[in-house]
């Protein structure tokens, strides 16, 4: 995902997906788990995002593990994280924020995280998923055929803590 704010929001048909289970072999030849967190992984995954894409995603991170069931996926190798992704954090109904470490990018971690989640939302009963502040929506629109939503800039990501300078 892109930086908040920085880019525009997506909707992603949920009735319509690919199924779940699509990159399960090419992971497992990687060695790689993908899998709902569980609520007692709350603090190593909240320290591991914070560590690898900062306090904001880490946030959102957060209040995904506070819903029920956890609305966090992780995905693992060899005990260690190497990606997350979570929905129903900042808003219901959001899809992200979604991160993959450097060294697991290009294995379809990213791929299988989104298709676990979109499909957590789908049984949650959402016929549409938003995916918020999509920086780079090839991975959005090739594994699960979203579109841009018009108008959508900036979104729900801008700064409400700034406030306007005051009139000298």
């Amino acid at each position: 995902m892109a930086e908040r704010g920085a880019a525009r929001d997506l909707l992603v048909r949920l009735y319509d997906l690919p199924e779940a289970n699509r990159y399960s072999a090419a992971l497992a030849a990687a060695g790689v788990t993908v899998r709902r967190a569980m609520a007692y992984e709350k603090a190593p995954v909240t320290a591991w995002v914070r560590a690898e894409f900062g306090d904001a995603w880490a946030g959102e991170c957060d209040v995904a593990f506070a819903r029920e069931p956890v609305a966090c996926y992780v995905a693992t190798r060899e005990g260690r994280i190497v990606g997350f992704a979570c929905h129903d954090s900042t808003c219901r109904n959001f899809f992200g924020p979604m991160g993959v470490a450097e060294a697991a990018r290009g294995l379809g971690v990213g791929r299988a995280l989104l298709l676990a989640c979109l499909h957590a939302m789908a049984a949650a009963g959402y016929a549409y998923a938003i995916v918020g502040g999509a920086g780079d929506d090839a991975i959005y629109r090739d594994v699960a055929g979203a579109v841009a939503i018009d108008g959508s800039t900036p979104g729900i990501y801008r700064d409400r803590l700034a406030r306007p300078e005051s009139p000298a």
